[in-house]
């Protein structure tokens, strides 16, 4: 355990980012018609809303090469000691975040924006105390 004591605070922001990214999966997966009528809905008055499909399968993509490199990226940071992996898996999250916000702020929503730059420092920390 005492690779956890070393990199504990490392260890606890990539299994917050494994969980969030397991979640948004599963929900988009479960039930994608009702994923993209929600986001259909919700850039209505963009020009996204004609690419809801193409957006969420990028999304999508990032979001699981995100969560792949987390999951493999731990287990090398807790057996290895190796933070390479893990922290690609950050950076690719911190793409994936980026996006989340472009979204947000092309559908005016400012509150929705705001709630993504929380997710943006915590990943960005993460990404920091790997270097």
């Amino acid at each position: 355990m005492s690779i956890f004591n070393t990199n504990s605070a490392e260890i606890l922001i990539v299994l917050f980012f494994i969980i969030t990214y397991f979640i948004s999966v599963f929900e988009k997966l479960a039930d994608w018609k009702g994923t993209v009528t929600y986001y259909t809905n919700h850039f209505k008055n963009t020009f996204i809303h004609k690419y809801i499909s193409i957006a969420l399968i990028n999304i999508l993509i990032f979001e699981i090469t995100a969560f792949a490199l987390l999951i493999v990226g731990l287990y090398y940071l807790f057996f290895e000691n190796n933070f390479s992996i893990v922290k690609v898996g950050l950076e690719i999250s911190a793409i994936t975040l980026l996006q989340f916000l472009i979204g947000q702020r092309l559908a005016k929503d400012y509150p929705g924006a705001m709630n993504i730059t929380i997710y943006f420092i915590l990943n960005i920390i993460g990404i920091y105390i790997l270097t």
